[in-house]
Order: structure tokens, then C-alpha cells, then sequence
């Protein structure tokens, strides 16, 4: 029984990677995307998600989750942040 579930899976594997994909995106929309301005929901502390391109020209999306606030910093992702908008510090090096 394992022996045909587990041959079934390769097969299934080996059709999928041999379909062509048409899911491709510009390099200019590549450039271009960022998340979606939301806010999330509380878990008991701030939530807040972070977006590194990697990529040239290397930057990080940021958004809030108690202001649904989206900002964009040139470089990797900062050692700390604290949301200009609402002020409340998302994450600080010392807690990490």
C-alpha cells in the first residue's frame, strides 16, 4: 500500500515539473510589488511582517499590524523599528 502511494507520488511530482508554467512576472512588477496596507490581527503582543527583496536595489517593506502602516527602508531588515505612524516599537535587537 505504501509502495503505490509513494509511486504515485513521484509520478504526480514528475508530471507537475514537466507542465510549462506561464506564472512568471516582469522584473519591473517584480520590482514593484508590495504588500497588501492591512492591519493584523493582535496575538497578545504587536504583529508586524517584514519583506526583504533580494534583489538589487536590497529593501524592506514593513507594515504595522496595530496601524495596518506600510513603509519601505533601503537595505536588509533593521536591527530595530518603531512605526512612525503609531510610534509603538515593533521589534528591538535586544529582544531577538
Amino acid at each position: 500500500m505504501g509502495g503505490v502511494v509513494g509511486l504515485s507520488g513521484i509520478i504526480c511530482f514528475l508530471i507537475g515539473m514537466s507542465v510549462p508554467s506561464d506564472m512568471g512576472l516582469s522584473p519591473q512588477a517584480v520590482a514593484e510589488w508590495t504588500p497588501s496596507m492591512e492591519r493584523l490581527p493582535d496575538a497578545g503582543r504587536f504583529m508586524y511582517g517584514v519583506d526583504v527583496t533580494m534583489d538589487e536595489p536590497i529593501k524592506s517593506t514593513i507594515l504595522c499590524g496595530p496601524c495596518g502602516n506600510l513603509e519601505t527602508v533601503l537595505g536588509p531588515r533593521p536591527a530595530e523599528y518603531t512605526c512612525p505612524a503609531c510610534s509603538k516599537t515593533l521589534w528591538s535587537s535586544e529582544e531577538e
